[in-house]
C-alpha cells in the first residue's frame, strides 16, 4: 500500500498538479554551504525553506490542502492544531483564499509564532502544554462547530504540498543528489520528499533527522507501527510530536534509508554553522537536517558526494539566542568545563592563574572557602590539544586536581551560573525539575513549593525555550520529600533527584565530601532530559 501511495503522490505532482501553489508559495533557492562542504569533503547544499513568506515550508502543505477543498467546505471555516509553523502556513493560506481559520496552539508555543498567526487574521486558542492536548481540543471544536480540520502532517494533500520541495530539488540539481537530509516531526515533509525522490532518483539516500527526545518516527520504524512517546522534548518545538502519522509512516517505512537523532547541543551548533555560512538564523527544528549531516558524516568515510539539507524554518524567538550561543560551543566540543581543586593557602590562586594564563579561558569562577580546599570553575575554549594536555588532566605536577565536567549537564546548565556558597550543618535534597514555560510559570512553581519545607538552594534561568529548568534544594527531614514529589507528580512536572551530582557536590556541597572525592571522577549527572 505504501508504494501505491508514494506512486500516487509522484504521478499526480508530475502532472502539473503543483503549479497552482506558486501564486502564494515561493520557489526557494538551493545554495552551497561552502564552509561545511570544505569541512566534510562533500558538496553540501542548503534548501532554504526559511525564505518562504511565513519562514517555513509549512505553507506548501497547508495551501495545497485548502485548494483541494470545495468552496462550500472553505466557507465553513477551517481549524487545526499546531506548535506554530503549520499554524502560520494555514493562516496565511486561509487569508489568501478568504477563508476563516481557527488555530489551537499549545500554551508553550514561542511568542513569535503566536503573533505570526494572529497577524494573518486567524483566531488563536492557546490550550494545553503539548501538541497532543491542542489536537484534542481542535477535534472537539471541529465536531461542535462544523469546521474542516486541516491536519499538520498526516493528510495526503498536505504531504503532496510538501513534496513540491522535491520537484524543485530535481530541477535545481539535474546532475543528481547522493543524499538528502530532512527534519522529521510527524513525517509529512519527509514522506512527500521521499515519495518524489525515490520515484525519480531511487539511488538517492534519504536520511531523516529527529531530536533524540522527540523521535516518534524512529520509534515507529523500530516497532513496526506508530507508537506514542511517553514524553516529548520541546526545544525543537516545530517537530515536537509524540506520535508519527499513520499515512506518513506507511510511506516512510519503505522510502527512507536512515533515521538518526541529534541532541539539543548539536542542534545549537548547527544553527551557528548555518549562520556562519549564510548569515541565515534558523530555528531549532529548521537546523535539524544540518545537525544530522554533521553527525552522519563525522562517523563515515564518504567524500565528493552531493548532499542536500532541508532548512525547514526560521521562526526563532530572539530571546533564545543567548542559550543557543552558550550551548553551541559545547555542542561542537569547542568548549570544555573543569573543576580545578586547589589548596586554600596564600598564593594558591595566583599559581593556578599562572598555569592557565596562556590558555583561551571563557569562564573563571572562584570563591574563597573556609576549608583547606577550594574549587575553581573554569571554562576553556578548545584551541590546541597539546597545549591543553599539560594542565588539564587529573593531577598536574603542581598538585592541582582537575576534573572534567564537560559532560555534566547540571554543570553546563546551572552550576556555572550559581557558584558562590556552600551549605553548612544541614542536610538537603536537590531536585532538577522541568515545567512548561509561560508567563507566571516560575511564580506558580514557587507557590506550590512554598510552605512544604525550607528552600536551601534555587536556580532558574529563562532561556527562551518552551520548558523551564529549575534546580531546587530542600531541607531534608522526615516525611518531607514524599509530599513534595507527590505534588510534582500531580502537576505533571518532570523531576529527578540530583543530590549526588558531581558538580553540585564540588561547588555547592550538596553532600559532604573529602579530598579523595576529587581523585575519583564519577559519572553522576542527572538522567533527566530537558
Amino acid at each position: 500500500m505504501s508504494h501505491a501511495i508514494a506512486r500516487d503522490i509522484a504521478s499526480s505532482l508530475t502532472e502539473n498538479e503543483a503549479l497552482p501553489l506558486y501564486d502564494l508559495v515561493e520557489r526557494t533557492p538551493l545554495g552551497e554551504a561552502k564552509k561545511l562542504s570544505a569541512k566534510f569533503g562533500n558538496r553540501i547544499f542548503l534548501k532554504r525553506e526559511d525564505m518562504q513568506g511565513v519562514r517555513s515550508f509549512k505553507i506548501r502543505g497547508a495551501y495545497k490542502k485548502l485548494l483541494s477543498l470545495s468552496p462550500k467546505q472553505r466557507a465553513c471555516g477551517v481549524i487545526t492544531a499546531s506548535a506554530g509553523n503549520h499554524a502560520q502556513g494555514l493562516a496565511c493560506a486561509a487569508r489568501h483564499l478568504g477563508c476563516a481559520a481557527t488555530i489551537v496552539m499549545p500554551a508553550t508555543t514561542p511568542t513569535i509564532k503566536i503573533k505570526g498567526v494572529q497577524e494573518f487574521g486567524a483566531h488563536v486558542i492557546l490550550h494545553g502544554n503539548t501538541f497532543a492536548e491542542a489536537l484534542s481540543l481542535a477535534h472537539q471544536l471541529r465536531d461542535a462547530e462544523g469546521l474542516e480540520f486541516i491536519h499538520p502532517f498526516d493528510d495526503l494533500e498536505v504531504i503532496k504540498g510538501q513534496a513540491t520541495i522535491a520537484l524543485e530539488l530535481l530541477e535545481q540539481r539535474p546532475a543528481g543528489m547522493d543524499y538528502i537530509f530532512v527534519p522529521v516531526g510527524g513525517g509529512g515533509l519527509i514522506a512527500g520528499i521521499a515519495a518524489i525522490i525515490k520515484h525519480n532518483s531511487p539511488n538517492t539516500v534519504i536520511v531523516g533527522v529527529e531530536p533524540d527526545d522527540a523521535n516518534c518516527m524512529q520509534r515507529a520504524i523500530s516497532l513496526g507501527q506508530p507508537s506514542k512517546l511517553s514524553s516529548v522534548g520541546i526545544f525543537a518545538d516545530g517537530v515536537a510530536v509524540d506520535l508519527a502519522g499513520s499515512i506518513t509512516y506507511d510511506i516512510c517505512k519503505d522510502t527512507i534509508d536512515h533515521i538518526i537523532t541529534v541532541n539539543s547541543d548539536e542542534i545549537c551548533t548547527a544553527i551557528k554553522d548555518v549562520f556562519e555560512d549564510s548569515r541565515a538564523l534558523l530555528e531549532p527544528s529548521g537546523a535539524l537536517a544540518i545537525a544530522g549531516v554533521k553527525k552522519f558524516f563525522a562517523s563515515r568515510k564518504v567524500e565528493n558526494q552531493s548532499v542536500v539539507a532541508i532548512c525547514s524554518g526560521a521562526n526563532l524567538n530572539f530571546d533564545r539566542l543567548g542559550y543557543i550561543c552558550e550551548r553551541a560551543l559545547l555542542g561542537d566540543k569547542q568548549e570544555k568545563l573543569f573543576a580545578a581543586i586547589i589548596t586554600e593557602q596564600p598564593g594558591s590562586l595566583k599559581n593556578l592563574c599562572a598555569e592557565v594564563k596562556s590558555l583561551n579561558i571563557t569562564e573563571f569562577n572562584y570563591r574563597r572557602c573556609m576549608g583547606d580546599k577550594a574549587a575553581v570553575f573554569i571554562g576553556l575554549k578548545k584551541t590546541n590539544d597539546t597545549q591543553e594536555s599539560a594542565f588539564f588532566h587529573e593531577e598536574n605536577p603542581n598538585g592541582i586536581r582537575v576534573i572534567d565536567l564537560s559532560h555534566d549537564e547540571i554543570a553546563r546548565a546551572h552550576v556555572r551560573h550559581m557558584i558562590g556558597g556552600k551549605l553548612s550543618h544541614t542536610r538537603e535534597t536537590i531536585y532538577r525539575i522541568a515545567f512548561p514555560e509561560r508567563p507566571g510559570a516560575f511564580h506558580n512553581f514557587l507557590a506550590c513549593v512554598e510552605g512544604s519545607t525550607a528552600i536551601t538552594l534555587l536556580h532558574y534561568r529563562n532561556h527562551g525555550a518552551a520548558q523551564g529548568d529549575v534546580i531546587i534544594g530542600l531541607e531534608s527531614a522526615a516525611n518531607i520529600e514524599e509530599p513534595f514529589e507527590q505534588r510534582m507528580d500531580q502537576l505533571g512536572y518532570i523531576y529527578d533527584v540530583v543530590t549526588t551530582n558531581e558538580s553540585l557536590s564540588i561547588f555547592l556541597d550538596s553532600v559532604p565530601y573529602h579530598d579523595s572525592h576529587f581523585s575519583a571522577v564519577k559519572s553522576t549527572s542527572a538522567s533527566l532530559v530537558l
